[in-house]
């Protein structure tokens, strides 16, 4: 029912976390592949997802090409988008499936989850809340928060693009009220290196996603 998509680039120390996370989900039988779409990886990133039995496709190193070559690939009729980083929380596999059963190909919907971090302390829980409060008031996860998104809806809004945010550009065609926030969290080993929060504003305001290209660079 699910292909799973993971860019990958010099991940070996992420990405056992990450597949561990969907386990029981592939026991179950909801998730029936996992796509690691590579960037070029120099480490044992390669060798950890082969033994995984995951299927292994190489893009140009860019993580919105690599997203795109991924759901190419995939063979099934929902995606799932996670950064190697990511590890979703038990039970998450039941609340998708409960998602998955209440959409329909006349009003297609995708989903994300609560941001976590896989961290102590007050600034992480501060990030945590941060994060929550960014998706209340401009309906706009990233991407490491996980997309749950039927793979027909996906091709219909274009796809992942080669922008310097990606995830953001995605969510922001896909629409605040055809997203689904899932109470399961999206735990993560550690932040992005930027916050990135004046590139967030600028798609909050409907900025071009070629405007903020130039802008990030």
């Amino acid at each position: 029912m699910i292909s799973v998509v993971i860019p990958t680039l010099n991940a070996q120390d992420s990405l056992p976390r990450c597949f561990d996370s969907l386990i029981g989900a592939t026991v179950r039988g909801l998730v029936r592949e996992v796509i690691v779409a590579d960037g070029g990886s120099s480490d044992e990133t390669l060798a950890i997802a082969d033994g995984a039995g995951a299927h292994v496709t190489s893009a140009v190193r860019n993580r919105g090409a690599q997203l795109q070559e991924g759901a190419r690939a995939a063979r099934h009729e929902w995606l799932l988008f996670l950064h190697p980083q990511t590890a979703l929380e038990a039970g998450w596999d039941s609340e998708a499936e409960s998602f998955i059963e209440r959409v329909t190909l006349e009003r297609p919907f995708a989903a994300s989850f609560r941001f976590g971090l896989d961290e102590f302390g007050p600034q992480a829980r501060r990030r945590e809340i941060l994060a929550a409060l960014r998706c209340w008031l401009f309906g706009l996860p990233r991407g490491n928060q996980g997309l749950l998104i039927p793979r027909r809806f996906y091709q219909k809004l274009g796809g992942h693009r080669a922008t310097a945010m990606d995830d953001i550009d995605l969510v922001r065609r896909i629409g605040r009220r055809r997203l689904a926030m899932l109470r399961a969290r999206a735990v993560n080993m550690r932040e992005p290196r930027e916050s990135h929060l004046a590139l967030l504003l600028l798609h909050a305001l409907r900025v071009p996603p070629g405007v903020v290209s130039k802008l990030a660079r």
